[in-house]
């Protein structure tokens, strides 16, 4: 269960970093409240993940999830750019993440 709380905990990261732009700076009101609806429920997840997983590898894992996701919603939603170097560090990112899950002993 704790790999499950770290995965929607990472995926609502995504989330509410997503509505964080469109809240541009916390101007737009109904933005602003999802996006901190988003914060509170991806902390909660995370925490019940770190009651059976490592600090640094449930930590590690998360922002890892939601540096990923990042750059794919600001390619597909935002049109940001897509080179090579910014996919080769995302891909960097996501061997991290996949080595932590593979070196847990959880």
């Amino acid at each position: 269960m704790a790999w499950i709380n770290l995965l929607i905990a990472g995926g609502l990261e995504v989330f509410w970093s997503t509505f964080l732009k469109l809240s541009e700076g916390f101007t737009r009101p109904l933005y602003s409240v999802i996006a901190v609806a988003g914060m509170t429920l991806s902390f909660f997840f995370l925490a019940q993940a770190t009651k059976v997983l490592p600090l640094g590898t449930a930590y590690g894992i998360w922002t890892g999830i939601g540096a990923v996701g990042a750059v794919a919603v600001g390619i597909i939603l935002f049109k940001e750019p897509v080179t090579a170097l910014r996919l080769l560090f995302a891909a960097l990112l996501l061997v991290g993440i996949i080595g932590l899950k593979i070196t847990s002993t959880h």
